[in-house]
């Protein structure tokens, strides 16, 4: 994986072992709870004058950072691996010069979050390439469904189903800039009711529900499978439907973006962000038990609850790690990279105007699939998630060659080698695309769980986010961030809003500290 030569990172600094066993008082004048079970010959890391710890340059590691910066705490930043970004790395996996996303590829979240927003562009410094339309759903017989910027113009491809697409998504749209803030945030009052009661009538039911009760046609039905699909859940449950409209409503909205050089670029940018606020990051730097942490400092876990039970060691609150020890975890994906010889023989002409494709056919296709992962199985012909950076940001591969990455959804943990039924599904649109692999690069589950911890069993939205997880991540709490061990709290995406890249769970998370420690 390839270092970032731009960013000085603070050397590691000599143990403090003092520190180590400095007491921190907690409610009641008691020791906080890791401080009480600290290691023999646990070194300590020498946080300086930080006020603040956080753990895992994720993400939403660095949007917890930046968010305690600007409420005036000198940060320091610890991540384990030797570049930041978490789900947001760019690596050259196949062949030299050809650029790959390691996770996440496609940002709609970040363009729309409010965290996002609030870092100018020239701060964050990330050029953002939006393709010709956001989104391709091709269908057998040659033809695409295209979910395109204008609203209109998705509705005009759908047919017969025009007249219901644009009930259900221009009233969304209309009042997207009230509603996405809303639907990036945990459970609380809402600021605009009409505009969130009026989503969630639709948004509560089940995308299969929705779709054939809204839409009579194969295509429009098609392409709400293919977007409530990213919810990683069976398409008969509710909320499913909440997850397609909200991808649909995106795409109209702020459209279905890529990092300009790659996904690594967003997190190079909240780094430097981070560093001119004051901030401080080492990179190599592993924390494997809390009482490797100065206890009376403020901490934030960018990790998931597995990794928080791991490290506490058995101090936290009994009833809090019995909790914890019930989250659960979805599907995991399984991925797949290719550097190609020249751009993918689409049999339908609109999908090359397309950044993200989505194969898996027909509502009943793409909800068998999905359902099949769920009962521990792998379908022969999975449902499958495509980007294709390379025909609109030319820096991802040598001049007139070509990259492409895809994943589906397997159960959690699976062995399983799905690169044949991936490509399977790709060949199956675009006839011919095995001629044009040069090379290819796949990560399973356990890959990605090495790649980054908080994909536990290869889910990369940090938890199962049905209804009963959605709001209540990691536990039920009325502030879902904090923990009962003060100043500890949890960023990552195991708390609300969940997974993507928004940076939503460590803005609400570092307000929440700040809020608790003043």
């Amino acid at each position: 994986m390839e270092r970032s030569a731009s960013r000085a990172v603070t050397p590691r600094r000599g143990p403090d072992l003092d520190r180590s066993v400095r007491p921190s008082r907690a409610a009641g004048g008691q020791p906080a709870p890791w401080n009480r079970r600290v290691q023999v010959g646990c070194q300590a890391v020498d946080v300086g004058d930080a006020d603040a710890i956080v753990v895992g340059a994720g993400p939403n590691g660095l949007a917890a950072s930046i968010e305690l910066a600007r409420a005036g705490r000198s940060v320091l930043l610890l991540e384990a691996a030797d570049t930041v970004g978490g789900g947001c790395r760019t690596a050259e996996l196949t062949l030299p010069g050809f650029r790959h996303d390691v996770c996440s590829a496609i940002h709609p979240l970040a363009v729309a979050s409010p965290f996002f927003r609030s870092i100018s562009q020239e701060e964050l410094g990330v050029g953002w390439v939006h393709p010709g339309v956001p989104l391709a759903h091709p269908l057998d017989g040659g033809e695409a469904v295209v979910l395109e910027r204008s609203v209109e113009a998705t509705a005009a491809g759908l047919g017969a189903d025009r007249g219901a697409y644009l009930r259900a998504i221009a009233p969304l749209v209309d009042a997207g800039e009230r509603l996405v803030p809303q639907l990036l945030a945990p459970l609380r009052m809402p600021r605009h009711p009409v505009s969130l009661a009026r989503f969630g009538l639709s948004g509560i039911r089940s995308a299969t529900g929705l779709s054939r009760s809204r839409f009579r046609g194969e295509r429009a039905r098609a392409l709400l499978a293919g977007v409530a699909a990213h919810s990683i859940l069976p398409l008969d449950r509710s909320p499913t439907a909440a997850f397609g409209l909200t991808l649909a409503l995106l795409a109209h909205l702020v459209g279905w973006p890529m990092a300009r050089g790659g996904s690594q670029a967003i997190a190079d940018g909240l780094a430097r962000h981070l560093e001119s606020l004051g901030g401080r990051i080492e990179t190599g730097r592993r924390i494997t038990a809390l009482s490797e942490l100065p206890p009376d400092r403020t901490i934030l876990l960018d990790v998931t609850p597995r990794q928080l039970v791991s490290m506490a060691q058995g101090g936290l609150p009994g009833r809090y790690e019995r909790a914890l020890r019930r989250y659960r975890y979805g599907p995991g994906v399984y991925k797949v990279d290719w550097a190609l010889s020249s751009p993918i023989p689409w049999t339908a002409p609109r999908v090359p105007e397309a950044g993200t494709v989505h194969l898996g056919g027909s509502l009943e296709e793409v909800a068998d699939a999905e359902a099949a992962v769920w009962r521990g199985e792998h379908p022969e012909r999975p449902f499958v998630v495509l980007a294709q950076q390379s025909p609109f940001d030319p820096s991802r591969a040598p001049a007139g060659r070509h990259t492409a990455w895809a994943y589906c959804h397997v159960p959690n943990g699976s062995s399983v080698d799905m690169a044949a039924r991936i490509e399977a599904q790709v060949e199956r649109f675009a006839p011919g695309f095995g001629d044009v692999i040069l090379a290819r690069s796949t990560m399973g589950p356990s890959a990605l769980e090495r790649h980054d911890p908080n994909h536990v069993g290869g889910d990369i939205n940090g938890g199962i986010q049905d209804l009963r997880q959605l709001f209540t991540r990691p536990v039920v709490r009325t502030d879902p961030y904090s923990t009962p061990v003060p100043g500890l709290f949890l960023c990552s995406s195991s708390t609300p809003p969940g997974g993507g890249v928004h940076g939503m769970c460590g803005s609400f998370a570092a307000r929440s500290a700040v809020r608790h420690r003043g």
